[in-house]
């Protein structure tokens, strides 16, 4: 079995790509709209199996299960699991009991937060 490739792009990057997409309503227009909702992540080139041809990549593999709590990190899909506020709101929860506007609206907050965060650790490090 082949070793997994692993994701050397740099997480401040990724996040900041990641917002930048969905700005641009990335997932309001992903192609496969008219057979089921957009996933947050797993549609967009932040996902390193987005659009594979290859074998999928385990998402051990991936910047964003750094983000995920230990003990969800071996879900199928582990980015699901993050927590998006201090109430533990998690794309899990939101696909179950929110519209897309709202998933949209805490995923924008937490990239906001969590970039500034990011900047804030970089920035106090170069120091």
């Amino acid at each position: 079995m082949p070793e997994p490739k692993k994701d050397h792009r740099d997480l401040l990057d990724l996040l900041k790509f990641e917002l930048r997409f969905l700005e641009d309503g990335g997932y309001g227009h992903a192609p496969h709209a008219a057979r089921r909702a957009s996933r947050v992540f797993e549609d967009s080139l932040t996902c390193m199996n987005f659009n594979s041809q290859d074998e999928r990549q385990p998402c051990s593999a991936c910047l964003l299960v750094k983000l995920v709590p230990p003990n969800r990190a071996a879900e199928q899909i582990p980015c699901r699991h993050t927590p998006l506020d201090a109430a533990g709101q998690t794309l899990a929860s939101l696909y179950e009991s929110g519209n897309q506007l709202e998933i949209e609206e805490a995923l924008g907050n937490w990239l906001r937060a969590t970039i500034r965060c990011l900047e804030q650790e970089r920035a106090a490090a170069a120091t």
